[in-house]
């Protein structure tokens, strides 16, 4: 009896073990980055930069012709208020970041900001070993910079790069850095997102992860679980300046793009279209011909630029570009970007609810975009009863902020309506309504009246210098 017991709790025991380990296997188990990290950690490096010290402020400074009085009971007061010129200030420290070996001759990527404005790059190894770095380049938009120290008689460990194209959400990822100045300390989590727009950064598709990224993280790199680097760790999302689960990392893709430009001409260049985009809403897409929401809705064509040449217009939506999907407007500034200058390439839009394709060559993203400017007087002020709007014809400034061949209406008043619910407010200029370009007060109108009821219907509207399109829809 006893033996039966023992045998049937042996039994039991066996059979919990196997369906335990049968759930981790079902979910994959846990992975171990012991060994990554091991094989990693000395290819990862600490960033610090200086700054010579600024010049003293004008109020600082004694007045011309004036001279420090020495000997004196004012001395040390002179010497305190206003610095004493005979002590050389030293330089101050300014940032401190992360970055990483990208191959044994001594090239390492970082960030941007964390060497921006620096006079002397300093970059520690593991063995705690310090060089001087020379900054052979850096880009500001993509936020990457690059780096060579003097390798000579040194044995580097380099990283070894990935794809970023493989990644998947959900996916396990592993960062190392520097956070707040803590050497090689990593951190782990997944991919939470690919191909993120942020609004200061529309030519990089950030990967957002929810590893733990702190000041000090910024410029180390992030390890796929085959020891490869994906990406740059580059932001946070935070309200309190500390970690708050949203990171962001700049695809190695990316990355090795900006670095091949900047070793064989010193600056990074990009493609350029010249247009103004948003999201389509799904009552645009409605208004737009689409059966759902997707592509970038044009909103404005900057004048001069290769859209205006190849016959792009306000209203057209983007759904292919060089046979490259547009599914959503964040999509189109990295894949123009990336484009080669000079290429013709070919869009994929819909206009007027039918599908077409125009060509167009792409341009060197400029520096500056300049509008030129127009001419047209003010002329009088009309109301509509349908859309419950007063509107009013530009003046001669306004028509000179649009640039030329530009027109539209001011709206002055709004009251409880159609063109309420559609969100225009007053102070917004009406550039086109139902796909037709607003010349003046006048013409609007005779538009509005024509327009049809319980259909979602496309406004084009300037509001602060930007442009946007609202879906109107009047009721019978």
């Amino acid at each position: 009896m006893t033996q039966y017991k023992t045998t049937g709790a042996m039994v039991m025991a066996l059979l919990m073990w196997l369906m335990l380990s049968s759930a981790v296997q079902a979910r994959g188990g846990l992975p171990e980055f012991t060994e990554l990290v091991a094989e990693n950690g000395d290819a990862v490096v600490n960033i610090s930069t200086t700054s010579k010290p600024k010049e003293m402020a004008s109020s600082q400074q004694l007045p011309p012709g004036m001279e420090m009085p020495e000997g004196t009971p004012f001395d040390d007061f002179f010497k305190r208020f206003f610095g004493d010129p005979s002590q050389p200030r030293a330089p101050q420290p300014n940032s401190l970041g992360s970055g990483f070996v990208l191959s044994e001759d001594g090239f390492i990527l970082t960030n941007h900001h964390v060497i921006k404005d620096a006079d002397e790059i300093i970059v520690r190894f593991s063995d705690r070993t310090e060089l001087v770095a020379e900054l052979l380049g850096s880009d500001e938009r993509s936020d990457v910079a690059l780096l060579k120290v003097d390798a000579e008689g040194m044995d580097l460990k380099a990283v070894k790069l990935g794809d970023s194209n493989d990644l998947q959400v959900g996916e396990w990822v592993l960062a190392i850095g520097s956070p707040f100045g803590f050497d090689y300390s990593a951190t782990a989590g997944i991919v939470s997102a690919l191909g993120r727009s942020l609004p200061s950064d529309s030519y990089v598709p950030f990967i957002q992860t929810d590893v733990a990224i702190n000041p000090g993280n910024s410029g180390g790199p992030l390890f796929n679980l085959d020891g490869e680097v994906v990406g740059i760790n580059s932001q946070i999302y935070s309200r309190t300046g500390g970690f708050m689960g949203v990171s962001f990392a700049i695809p190695v893709d990316t990355v090795m793009n900006v670095v091949e430009q900047i070793k064989e001409q010193g600056y990074v260049s990009r493609g350029w279209l010249g247009v103004v985009i948003q999201d389509v809403t799904r009552e645009l897409a409605e208004s737009f011909g689409l059966s759902k929401p997707r592509g970038a809705l044009v909103s404005r064509v900057v004048a001069g630029s290769p859209a205006e040449k190849a016959g792009f217009e306000a209203g057209d939506v983007i759904l292919k570009f060089d046979d490259r999907i547009v599914d959503s407007s964040s999509d189109l500034p990295p894949i123009v970007g990336r484009t080669e200058i000079g290429k013709n390439s070919t869009a994929e839009i819909m206009r007027n609810n039918k599908k077409m394709t125009l060509s167009v060559v792409v341009e060197e993203l400029p520096e500056d975009e300049q509008v030129a400017s127009g001419a047209a007087p003010r002329t009088g002020e009309f109301y509509n009863s349908r859309l419950a709007i007063e509107v009013t014809d530009l003046t001669a400034e306004q028509r000179a902020e649009l640039g030329p061949n530009q027109s539209g209406v001011e709206v002055r008043k709004i009251e409880s309506g159609p063109a309420a619910l559609a969100g225009i407010v007053p102070g917004d200029i009406l550039l086109s309504i139902n796909n037709q370009k607003i010349v003046d007060a006048k013409q609007f109108m005779e538009l509005a009246e024509q327009l049809p009821t319980n259909k979602a219907i496309p406004v084009l509207v300037q509001r602060s210098g930007a442009s946007q399109f609202l879906a109107l829809k009047i009721p019978e």
